[in-house]
């Protein structure tokens, strides 16, 4: 490849390196420069550009990432399109996902050209979450490169893998004592059922015996005739050897110890059991609460069918001294909770809002939103159950003219309700009221106007998959054949530009004057494009969306 200063009769086919703002157009980086884009910058005054040109056995950056997309694909992983050297690969399916740090090691060690970032091995992940990027550096790779990427491949494997979760059915026996309190045994449960729900499982009843040998092995015998594919056994006080009565109950049921101990803290004193072929344990205290420990190592493995052994068991000391127990040496239940504020989820949270609030006029005597489709379902609720399909939280959606009518519109779903006072001002007002809703914690905005029901949340999801305002995507926006459309998605760092505006021209004024940061998403077809703000324009929706009755 062949990168340098460009005279302009010299750059035809080139690939533009930096972004150039022009009298009535931006050529972005990363565009191949055809004679429109050379005339537009002859006319702009320019006589040579920077660019990149490619050479013979370079392949495109786009060409690059999705071969080496395809070269670790592994089932339940899906590649998403290639954009700007770069394809972000997403779960299908609620699971744990293995890294082989070793072949993720060798592929980035093999060229600078070619990077793939993951997530820690063992991650739980659910469906449409992000696993791994892959990230082409220059603008071309040498294609020898990929093809020794792809031959290792199909020698040694992806360095990827994901196992799904199997929806056990869980049984729970808790053992007591006089004087242990109901709290106690009721947090256990509710700790325990919110584990295993989370994993895919359900919890049988539980059982509550004696602590005693005999009694938990009565106890255990019961969850597993009702059908119990994993069995724990919660003890009064913590199991302190292998001839404590947990286990024993456990073995005087039918069943064997297979370790006891783990390399976890808190979580140390487990004891992880079978009887025949359902894996059984006995928890240490730290379960009864819900913050991470060392029963969340070992459940994960189970739902996700992996081997649990002694050996598997012993090898999670890496990264098992567990973030929550900054505040020892005190005991777990006497330090300090952590403060509020460093509880909040920060960092890559994306709010919604929803604008619903405009006066319709264009469709008078109707109000758009509250038309209902063949279904009966108005058209702002379509909007918002795409949304709620969508990961984008928390969702804001603006009222203003008819306020209560699409309150009760939407029927108690999820969302905050913002009041736009002076929404008949125009656009700009509707949206400065929303963005001055979005929570401190969420770092970007996406603005969803409330006539587009044909955006469906797995397009959202692709907006927000692509935000990465370190990597200069700080302002994401859908295009179809080159036409920029809705949603547009935001960084916080833009919001006090937004509360500036006025009119009814909302913040697309800002996508100019930002043209470095702005990341374009082509869509396959025209949904972000398409917004329904007239009589005449409802009769191109799809025949189940189609209002009845309107002229």
């Amino acid at each position: 490849m062949i990168f340098a200063a460009f005279a302009l009769a010299d750059a035809l086919g080139a690939v533009l390196a930096h972004s150039h703002r022009l009298p009535g157009r931006v050529l972005k980086k990363g565009s191949v420069l055809d004679e429109a884009a050379l005339a537009a910058l002859r006319d702009a005054g320019r006589v040579e550009v920077i660019a990149a040109r490619l050479e013979p056995g370079d392949v495109a950056e786009n060409e690059a990432a999705a071969r080496l997309a395809a070269a670790v694909d592994a089932p339940g992983i899906a590649a998403g399109r290639a954009g700007t050297g770069r394809v972000n690969l997403h779960a299908t399916a609620h699971g744990l996902l293995r890294v082989d740090a070793a072949r993720i090691d060798a592929i980035n060690l093999l060229h600078e050209s070619l990077t793939i970032g993951t997530l820690p091995d063992c991650s739980v992940v659910a469906p449409r979450d992000m696993v791994a990027t892959i990230k082409v550096i220059p603008f071309a790779v040498p294609g020898h490169v990929l093809d020794a990427v792809e031959a290792a491949s199909r020698d040694g494997g992806t360095g990827l893998a994901l196992h799904p979760f199997r929806p056990l059915r869980v049984g729970l026996a808790l053992s007591e004592l006089p004087g242990l309190k109901e709290s106690i045994t009721e947090g256990t449960i509710e700790a325990t059922r919110a584990r295993v729900t989370a994993l895919t499982g359900t919890l049988l009843p539980p059982l509550r015996c004696a602590h005693t040998t005999a009694a938990i092995a009565d106890a255990v015998r019961l969850l597993l005739a009702d059908g119990a594919e994993l069995v724990l056994v919660a003890g009064a006080s913590a199991t302190v050897d292998r001839r404590d009565v947990g286990p024993q109950g456990i073995v005087a049921a039918g069943g064997e110890i297979v370790h006891f101990g783990m390399p976890v803290d808190p979580g140390n004193l487990i004891c992880v059991c079978r009887i025949g072929a359902v894996p059984a344990l006995v928890l240490p205290g730290c379960a009864r609460s819900p913050r991470p420990n060392g029963i969340d190592f070992v459940l994960r493995r189970l739902f996700a069918g992996l081997p649990l052994g002694p050996a598997e068991i012993m090898r999670m000391g890496v990264g098992g001294l567990l973030k929550d127990t900054d505040a020892r040496p005190l005991p777990r239940a006497k330090a300090a909770a952590p403060p509020a504020e460093a509880a909040k989820p920060r960092g890559r949270t994306v709010a919604a809002v929803v604008l619903a609030a405009g006066t319709s006029s264009r469709m008078a005597p109707h109000n758009k939103l509250l038309l209902a489709d063949r279904s009966g379902k108005p058209m702002i609720a379509r909007v918002v159950d795409n949304v709620l399909s969508s990961r984008a939280r928390p969702i804001l959606v603006v009222l203003g003219h008819n306020a209560d009518a699409v309150r009760e519109a939407l029927g108690g779903r999820p969302v905050t309700y913002v009041q736009s006072k002076d929404y008949a001002r125009g656009l700009a007002e509707s949206l400065k009221s929303g963005i001055a809703a979005v929570p401190a914690e969420a770092a970007a905005a996406l603005v969803v106007l409330g006539d587009m029901p044909l955006v469906t949340g797995r397009l959202l999801d692709r907006l927000l998959d692509a935000f990465d305002p370190v990597e200069g995507r700080a302002i994401v926006v859908p295009t179809h054949q080159g036409r920029a459309g809705n949603p547009v998605l935001w960084a916080r760092n833009f919001f006090p530009e937004i509360l500036a505006l006025s009119g009814d021209a909302g913040a697309r004024v800002l996508l100019g004057r930002h043209a470095e940061q702005v990341a374009e998403i082509e869509i396959a077809d025209d949904a972000v494009l398409r917004d329904f703000d007239t009589v005449e324009s409802l009769e191109t929706l799809p025949g189940k969306l189609r209002p009845l009755g309107v002229a």
